[in-house]
């Protein structure tokens, strides 16, 4: 699913709020939740999963192309646990 149709279902379930207002609310939602997860802060959303930063540490690689030895530096990466009700909800529709 896109953004765009998730802002499309929302809007017609919320009578009260157009296209335009369920767009803003939804941008307003992922803009907090980017900018929790650069501050390092965790997000929680019970019944669906959390998100969190995951760190990795500086090492040394290898180029296979060449087979040169390289530095990979440290880095952060986002990272999704999917909640208890939603794996068994995923699950069940088997």
């Amino acid at each position: 699913m896109i953004k765009s149709v998730l802002v499309e279902k929302v809007a017609e379930k919320v009578k009260n709020f157009t296209k335009k207002d369920v767009e803003i609310i939804a941008d307003a939602i992922f803009d907090n939740m980017k900018s929790s997860l650069a501050k390092g802060e965790k997000i929680e959303i019970r019944g669906f999963g959390s998100f969190k930063i995951k760190k990795h540490k500086a090492r040394k690689g290898r180029n296979p192309k060449t087979g040169e030895d390289i530095d990979i530096h440290a880095k952060k990466t986002p990272f999704f646990k999917v909640g208890k009700e939603l794996k068994e909800r995923v699950n069940s529709s088997r």
